[in-house]
């Protein structure tokens, strides 16, 4: 087995550390300054901009993306370890390599299922970072972990579609460059088939009855450099026909198809913000004493930074797996893997964050670190895309049937 990265991964490695040290981290501070004086805090702060055409002019630009034609042409195992790279730094860095959720997965959706009508309209802009998007799936109604719940309805009329329903935690909603929404709803309510009573659609931002009524907090924090994530109601939303993403009931399997490279982009991401985190702890045990001696020395302090190093090896080593895997089988082959490291990523990842707090004491819960943030992000990841109890739930049966 070989774990030597390629050599077209090493040269973007090092350009991608070498931009997050002289332009990302230093600009994380300067965000935060600008965004205190802009007019609506949903507004992008200059320095982001900066970085973004920093990033177009390094050739850092739509890495996540494996179509050639549209992306950097890398695959799932060479993207890897240059989306942990970009968890260090995960609401400034994969924004401005326009490698930033929901955008990624919306530009996989269209240039795997989107007609070229609706690729020249929102895909080539979202390509080159002139505008956002959100996918609105998830309800305040029903759980939203089965899928098949969902309420909203995307009903034939003529040659239009019409939509009507609620949705809520949309990622990106409230960025003002946000332009489009993918809904996914229901064309066929009564269909036999549960997975083929849902569709996807088009809607645009701007369209009459698309109405984005507040920002939802994640655990207290409003996520601005995401885009916020929104409650949004469609009332009778008009959309014209040509606006359906594939075909009608194509919606489940266009939903499975975006969310198994999400998944593995979250993970890959996490791995990033546990090292970013054991960095932290590193840094603190170093200068800080207590009871006589630093941190460093205490045997409690050395056993957390001790099993974070062993489970970050762990992590990465599954998550490359999977990563190959969907190279080599694709995401159906992958699937096992798929849901193991999301079981396994935001679970240990919320416990080595965890512990760094631990070791800041007050300052760790505080601004002045980015790890209550991180811990935020972590642990929503525990639910985003599927909980955990989903994905051990269907992985437990596909273990179980080797038995029956």
């Amino acid at each position: 087995m070989d774990f030597a990265y390629d050599a077209r991964t090493e040269e973007l490695r090092a350009k991608l550390l070498a931009f997050m040290d002289e332009h990302v981290y230093p600009a994380e501070t300067v965000a935060e300054e600008q965004r205190a004086l802009l007019a609506s805090p949903w507004d992008t702060p200059a320095v982001v901009e900066e970085l973004k055409a920093e990033a177009k002019r390094q050739g850092l630009w739509n890495l996540f993306l494996p179509d050639a034609e549209y992306g950097a042409g890398l695959t799932n195992l060479q993207y890897a370890p240059l989306a942990e790279i970009t968890g260090r730094s995960p609401h400034l860095a994969p924004t401005a390599l326009n490698c930033a959720a929901p955008d990624t997965g919306n530009m996989e959706l269209l240039a795997q299922f989107g007609d070229e009508a609706q690729k020249k309209q929102w895909l080539e802009p979202l390509l080159a970072g002139e505008i956002r998007s959100a996918f609105a799936m998830t309800e305040p109604e029903v759980a939203s972990s089965d899928a098949t719940n969902i309420e909203t309805r995307i009903r034939r009329d003529g040659d239009a579609y019409v939509v009507s329903g609620r949705k809520w935690y949309i990622s990106g909603a409230m960025n003002p460059d946000c332009k489009v929404f993918i809904v996914m709803g229901k064309t066929d309510p009564d269909g036999a088939d549960l997975r083929r009573q849902q569709s996807m659609i088009l809607v645009p931002r701007d369209a009459p009855g698309v109405e984005v009524r507040r920002a939802m907090r994640v655990y207290g924090y409003e996520d601005h450099y995401h885009g916020g994530h929104a409650e949004v109601l469609f009332d009778d939303v008009r959309v014209p026909a040509a606006n359906l993403v594939g075909e009608e009931g194509g919606g489940f399997a266009i939903a499975q198809a975006r969310l198994g490279p999400g998944r593995i982009h979250h993970c890959m991401r996490l791995i990033g913000m546990a090292e970013r985190a054991v960095e932290l702890m590193c840094r603190r045990a170093v200068t800080r004493t207590a009871f006589g001696k630093p941190l460093a020395q205490q045997g409690v302090v050395q056993n957390w930074i001790a099993d974070a190093r062993v489970t970050i090896e762990q992590l990465r080593l599954l998550v490359l797996k999977t990563a190959w895997l969907m190279d080599t089988v694709g995401n159906r082959g992958a699937h096992t893997e798929i849901q193991a490291i999301k079981i396994a990523t935001p679970r240990a990842v919320v416990d080595i964050i965890d512990k760094a707090v631990q070791a800041h004491g007050a300052g760790g819960v505080s601004q002045d670190f980015p790890l209550a943030e991180l811990w935020a992000a972590a642990r929503t990841l525990k639910l985003a895309d599927g909980p955990d109890e989903v994905h051990q739930r269907s992985l437990a049966r596909r273990e179980l049937k080797k038995y029956l």
